[in-house]
């Protein structure tokens, strides 16, 4: 154990001023939201190395962190590992939400009655057997049925944690988050939600709408921001710097933590916006011929509409031979029910183990109907993609995913 005071960042790190007032805090609740490659997950281990270092989660109190999937879980279990050893680390239980409901449910299993009771060795699969089996997407809302009907399960979690970590927090749905209240709001547990407001991907499974503003409230949380970027070149982060100086003084980087010289910058002035488009098209392909930097790290960003604002540059590029692509209408196409369907149906084709892709699936092509009628609509799909799986692993011997459109047009 070490006095607070005298704790630093593990591994020699540096943090930025409020990434470091993050992973000291001992009293409050903290929203903080960064940009990608902001070393949110950093932040994370860093602040658990100091709980667990200094004293304000002693011993037998554990951290709970939580994160929406399981190779984030993982990752921050190892980075934690890695910055306190294996003794302190064996004192953070990292999970996924539907894991940390399953914890729940496994524990305080005889308080589901009814139809909900689950017996001892009860399993998850793709339909509901009573008693006996349970669906990926119950998990939560059992969890939460627990929770809303014994004081005595909410307690026993409560004194289990002296802190929670919530990762990738602009994802949370409205159960998820019910889950949170339900079992930490107005408890002195310190909740800490990390996440990317600008880079919600759950949308369409109902990831709540202004999160961080309802956890700063419902929680007395304080809202800080991580602004540097741990992918970008020195002379970038410099840059940056100075637009975090004019946002947040506070938390403006020492210059003796940007020193170097790679990167490079430029600002360009064009008359019009076919010369601006000419001049770049000549660019990137000097870049391209003299392999410079391949295609694949080119990208060119527009305020918006790139369809219209780039229409210029797009034709001067064709009229080069330089190939490239509209990652808008691609981002817009994806954010389509049907495509995600057809995207979660190949998942199921082709992929290993996809629970996830499976129960957007179901929740998409199942309609609402009495239990008999979606039971039969569910063994009818199950079949058809049984057979389509065998089908498809049969083919791949001779071609790879060949015949998967065929598959595609039957389901």
């Amino acid at each position: 154990m070490i006095a607070a005071d005298a704790w630093q960042p593990a591994d020699g790190l540096t943090l930025e001023p409020n990434a470091m007032r993050a992973a000291k805090e001992q009293n409050k609740c903290l929203a903080l939201t960064a940009g990608p490659g902001a070393g949110k997950t950093e932040m994370l281990a860093q602040r658990a190395d100091f709980l667990l270092r200094t004293g304000p989660c002693r011993y037998p109190k554990r951290i709970l962190a939580i994160s929406f999937k399981v190779d984030a879980s993982k990752n921050l279990k190892e980075r934690v590992q890695r910055r306190c050893g294996s003794d302190l680390a064996s004192r953070l239980d990292s999970y996924t939400f539907h894991a940390f409901a399953k914890q729940i449910i496994d524990r305080f299993r005889p308080i589901l009655t009814g139809s909900d009771s689950l017996d001892i060795g009860y399993t998850i699969g793709d339909t509901k057997i009573i008693r006996k089996q349970i669906r990926f997407r119950d998990l939560v809302p059992l969890a939460i049925q627990i929770l809303q009907k014994s004081t005595m399960a909410r307690n026993a979690v409560c004194q289990t944690y002296s802190d929670v970590f919530l990762d990738e927090f602009q994802d949370c749905t409205d159960q998820q988050y019910e889950l949170i209240k339900l079992a930490f709001q107005g408890t002195k547990i310190r909740l800490t939600a990390v996440g990317d407001t600008k880079q919600r991907i759950m949308d369409w499974a109902g990831a709540l709408e202004g999160i961080f503003e309802t956890f700063v409230e419902d929680f007395t949380a304080e809202p800080l921001n991580m602004y540097r970027n741990f992918r970008s070149k020195p002379r970038l982060l410099r840059m940056q710097n100075e637009i975090i100086r004019v946002l947040d003084p506070a938390s403006v980087m020492p210059n003796e933590q940007l020193i170097g010289e790679e990167g490079e910058i430029f600002n360009l002035h064009f008359a019009d916006s076919r010369k601006e488009a000419e001049d770049l098209a000549d660019l990137i392909c000097v870049w391209v011929r003299t392999e410079l930097i391949p295609l694949s790290e080119i990208a060119i960003i527009v305020s918006k509409l790139p369809a219209q604002y780039a229409e210029h540059l797009m034709v001067s590029l064709e009229a080069r031979g330089i190939p490239f692509r509209n990652e808008q209408q691609m981002q817009d196409i994806t954010t389509e029910p049907a495509a995600q369907l057809a995207v979660d149906y190949l998942s199921c084709l082709y992929g290993k183990r996809e629970p996830e892709a499976w129960v957007r699936m179901m929740n998409q092509l199942i309609p609402f109907a009495d239990d008999d009628k979606q039971a039969e609509i569910q063994q009818d799909l199950e079949r058809l993609i049984v057979q389509q799986r065998e089908n498809a692993a049969i083919a791949h011997h001779h071609e790879p995913f060949s015949g998967w459109w065929a598959m595609a047009q039957a389901f």
